[in-house]
């Protein structure tokens, strides 16, 4: 009898020829967030005070006249697409770093350290999941270099998974280094 289990072909992350390495295809949603700079904070507060801002000064220049309760729900609305259009603003910065778009220095010492501690600590380099490893590469499929189009479709990965596009290897040989060199130091 046949087994009736199909093998599932995997599909490898697509490599983009960039100035920077690469990190991480699909980085999880919190890991761009904790790896932002204070100048993607900057620069999304900047983005997101703009448009509420913006409307006070047209007001100024332009008065609508539209009476006591016509501006607070316009300024509302600017504030909420402020809001949204800063939030995007600083997750395009900081997830651009992943992909090498941009200089990614401080983002790669931290993005080794953070492995090489897991390693370490014999955790999952991308956490745990729940779901199947079919399931999972859905999830990766779909939300790979998805922070390229976010301006169209804001698409993030909260999922969980082995498939980043890089090489796990180097994080392995890291952490025997920094574990061989603990053990000469210590004898």
């Amino acid at each position: 009898m046949a087994d009736t289990q199909r093998q599932r072909p995997y599909v490898p992350a697509r490599t983009l020829d960039t100035e920077y390495p690469l990190i991480d295809s699909d980085p999880h949603f919190k890991r761009v967030c904790k790896y932002a700079r204070p100048s993607d904070y900057a620069v999304g507060a900047t983005t997101a005070a703009a448009g509420p801002a913006l409307m006070v000064f047209w007001e100024r220049v332009a008065p609508s006249y539209v009476g006591k309760g016509g501006f607070a729900p316009i300024m509302r609305l600017a504030g909420v697409i402020g809001v949204t259009a800063g939030f995007l603003q600083f997750y395009n910065r900081s997830i651009f770093r992943f992909y090498g778009f941009t200089e990614n220095q401080r983002e790669r010492e931290m993005d080794m350290r953070e492995m090489v501690d897991k390693i370490k600590s014999n955790e999952p380099l991308y956490g745990r999941s729940s779901l199947s490893p079919y399931m999972q590469g859905v999830a990766s499929r779909n939300s790979r270099y998805a922070g390229v189009w976010l301006h169209m479709l804001p698409w993030f990965n909260f999922v969980n998974h082995e498939q980043h596009g890089v090489d796990t290897a180097k994080y392995y040989q890291q952490a025997e280094r920094e574990l061989e060199a603990e053990r000469t130091k210590a004898s």
